[in-house]
């Protein structure tokens, strides 16, 4: 079965992590708030406890999942790392896997595109997430985005960006790193979501540091905690006029029928049509 192309766009304003080793935050963490919830294996799952967590991860989807508009992802280890394996030979092997899958340090389109080929061998519809944080993946960031059709997301890693290009980790001297992350995914069409705040004592940073993410074309930003979920979706929210004009926008389209219309003396074409569709999902979402 091929890849399917690409979902309808959906609200990705924030997304908070629930480990693997505790099963029982899950549903805590689907009651956030959150938009995504992404349950751990890579990074905060010490070596000696990755097994368990795995098994415990995947055993959460054996049954099926609620259809309440909250995106569920499992984050895997690397690809080039021996628990990677293990946990990509997990997902082939059940007949239940997770939705979609958040793949970290990823360093080439190769890597994607061979998980890509063993999903669709084996059957699984699972979607992918990508973790840009190396500088090897910055550089190929672009053919990354392209390389399948089952990519919806492209997320970018500031901690290990930082670490591996030597600076501090800040907006400022991040904000190329960032600003080629959200090049890519606008290429290919895919939302962009921004690394998470780390400073839980500083709301009011990263309410500024998110505005800043939604500016340069951030679909939204990760959570280290519950609490900052709210004000992440709250900048991520389009306002009333911006839903109205989606609206008027969208309709106009599907009444016309054509790839460009104007409207209010302004040319649109069909690529603005994919943000004004999610910006739809938002206010669905919303009223849901």
């Amino acid at each position: 079965m091929n890849a399917s192309a690409a979902q309808s766009p959906r609200p990705r304003r924030s997304f908070i992590f629930c480990p693997g080793l505790q099963p029982a935050m899950f549903p805590k963490a689907l009651a956030s708030g959150t938009d995504i919830v992404c349950v751990e294996l890579e990074d905060g799952i010490a070596p000696k406890d990755k097994d368990q967590a795995r098994q415990s991860a995947l055993t959460l989807f054996e049954q099926p999942q609620a259809d309440d508009g909250v995106e569920r992802i499992v984050r895997i280890n690397c690809l080039r790392e021996a628990f990677g394996l293990a946990d990509v030979q997990a997902v082939l092997a059940t007949d239940t896997p997770p939705p979609a899958l958040m793949l970290p340090k990823v360093r080439t389109p190769e890597e994607v595109v061979w998980l890509d080929d063993l999903l669709t061998e084996r059957g699984h519809d699972t979607r992918l997430h990508v973790i840009i944080e190396t500088n090897r993946g910055l550089q190929a960031a672009f053919d990354i985005a392209h390389c399948s059709s089952r990519i919806d997301a492209m997320f970018f890693g500031g901690v290990d960006m930082a670490a591996e290009l030597r600076c501090e980790n800040a907006w400022e001297p991040l904000l190329y790193a960032r600003s080629r992350v959200v090049h890519a995914a606008a290429s290919a069409g895919v939302d962009v979501i921004d690394v998470p705040y780390l400073d839980l004592e500083d709301p009011q940073g990263m309410a500024v540091e998110a505005q800043k993410a939604k500016a340069l074309g951030f679909s939204g930003k990760g959570s280290v905690h519950p609490k900052q979920i709210a004000a992440l979706n709250e900048v991520f929210t389009p306002s009333e006029a911006e839903i109205a004009r989606a609206r008027h926008v969208t309709k106009t389209f599907e009444e016309a029928d054509t790839g460009l219309v104007v409207i209010d003396g302004k040319l649109i074409e069909k690529p603005v049509l994919r943000d004004m569709y999610r910006i739809l999902a938002i206010a669905d979402r919303i009223s849901a």
